[in-house]
This record gives C-alpha cells, sequence and structure tokens, in this order.
C-alpha cells in the first residue's frame, strides 16, 4: 500500500526542472559559421553572451522568443540550451512573410529543437510554458500604433497577461529597450520608438512579475535619448535598459 501511495505521489508531482548549468552561450556566440552573417555583425552592440549570463540562461531551459523573427536570439540560444531544452520563436504576423519562414526552416534543419508560432502582434501564441523569455527591443511597441502595418492599439496590461500566464513559476522575462525620457508614452514610442524604464518596471509590477535586477551593459551615454532610434546618428548605439523580472514561484 505504501509503494502505491509512494507512486501515486510521484505521478502527480510537479516535475523538478531540468536544467542544473549555465549554458555555453560564448560557444555559441563564436560559432559563427552556424548563425548569418547579419546576425553576426550585430554581436558587438548587444553583447549577447554577457546579457544571457546576466538573466540566467541554463542548459534545458523551455525558451520563448518573441520578436524573434530575424533569428538572432535562436541561433545562440538553441544550441546553448542544448538537445533537453527548446527555443520557441513568437513572430507578429504583421511582420512574417515567405523569407522569414525559409530563413526559420533553414535553422530547423540544423537546430531541431527550434519551434515557430504566429500569429497578429495583439495576439501572442505562447503555448505551453516557458522557464525563460527575452523580449529585446520590442516591449515598447506594444504602445504603437499603425495603420499601415496593421498595428491596433494594445492594451499592455492585457497583452502581459499572455506573457505572465506563458511563464513557468520562477520563470525569467529579460526586457531589453531603448530608454526614453519621461513623457506621453504613446507619444514617445510614435516619434521615437523608445521607452520609459519607469513605464517598464510599473506595467510588470502590475502583471505580477518580480524586477530581480537590472543591468548597464547597454548603457550609453552619448545618447540623450533625443533621436529617434532608427536615426543613423544613433541607430544600433542607443542607451538601452536591461531588465530581469522573475514569475513568484
Amino acid at each position: 500500500m505504501r509503494a502505491l501511495f509512494l507512486a501515486a505521489l510521484m505521478a502527480t508531482a510537479v516535475p523538478v526542472a531540468a536544467w542544473a548549468a549555465p549554458a555555453d552561450v560564448k560557444a555559441s556566440v563564436a560559432a559563427t559559421a552556424a548563425r548569418s552573417e547579419a546576425n553576426v555583425k550585430l554581436d558587438e552592440s548587444r553583447k549577447p553572451a554577457e546579457v544571457l549570463k546576466f538573466l540566467g540562461l541554463q542548459q534545458g531551459m523551455w525558451v520563448a522568443d518573441p520578436f524573434g523573427g530575424n533569428l538572432y536570439w535562436a541561433e545562440i540560444t538553441a544550441p546553448a540550451v542544448g538537445p533537453k531544452g527548446r527555443v520557441t520563436i513568437w513572430q507578429p504576423r504583421q511582420f512574417y512573410g515567405q523569407k522569414g519562414y525559409d530563413n526559420y526552416m533553414a535553422l530547423k534543419a540544423r537546430q531541431p529543437n527550434v519551434w515557430l508560432r504566429v500569429s497578429p502582434f495583439e495576439a501572442p501564441d505562447l503555448p505551453g510554458k516557458y522557464d525563460f523569455m527575452l523580449i529585446n527591443l520590442d516591449y515598447h511597441d506594444v504602445y504603437w500604433e499603425s495603420a499601415k502595418n496593421g498595428i491596433v492599439r494594445m492594451d499592455p496590461d492585457q497583452w502581459l497577461k499572455v506573457i505572465y500566464d506563458a511563464m513557468k513559476p520562477g520563470g525569467v522575462v529579460g526586457v531589453i529597450d531603448h530608454i526614453a525620457s519621461p513623457g506621453d508614452t504613446r507619444e514617445t514610442v510614435e516619434k521615437y520608438h523608445r521607452i520609459d524604464p519607469n513605464v517598464v518596471k510599473a506595467d510588470f509590477k502590475r502583471s505580477g512579475f518580480v524586477l530581480q535586477g537590472a543591468s548597464n551593459l547597454l548603457r550609453n551615454p552619448a545618447d540623450d535619448h533625443s533621436l529617434n532610434v532608427f536615426d543613423e546618428k544613433i541607430r544600433g548605439k542607443t542607451d538601452r535598459f536591461i531588465f530581469k523580472f522573475r514569475k513568484p514561484r
């Protein structure tokens, strides 16, 4: 009877996380032959090894990669988490086409632990539960509207509820974005494609996440936040914050 009880208990127990060792991100970054030339060129400004070390990427993690259609982070994280881990890219339908599909299929052939989901920007499709997520230079667009690009007005609270529900208890969400000066958030995003870090902190706190840390790895004091991020004077060199949020256990 005791054996049957223990067997039943084990069958219903929440599985212990399989990951226990840091992911070998440096090796993934250094494997430039397995990455696109355009993505390799972004390493200098993005510092992927340092960023993922700060955020705590581990072997075996299930990773969500929102807005990952250019495959930059997937090319690095998929081999780093290893065969027991997996990476799910989510790409908004408004920014997805045949070229994106072809590039994904080429990566899938090399990295079978990569998956792709496509849905409207306003309705992220992230089934399952994830240990790790990185939203890189895109969260501000939740405040953006564009009739030209088919981007409707969104409620950040509702959008973040989907993100919160997609994470496992204890899961980490990293957020990197271009820093803006305080002001009207939607007007600032429309004009500069930047966001006030305090707005991001408040949004994530309201959704239930806890801020666990911040990093100055991507700060640039030469950027005074007065230019649109696509201005060639500052493009690729913006002043950026990195926040590490965690879903409570």
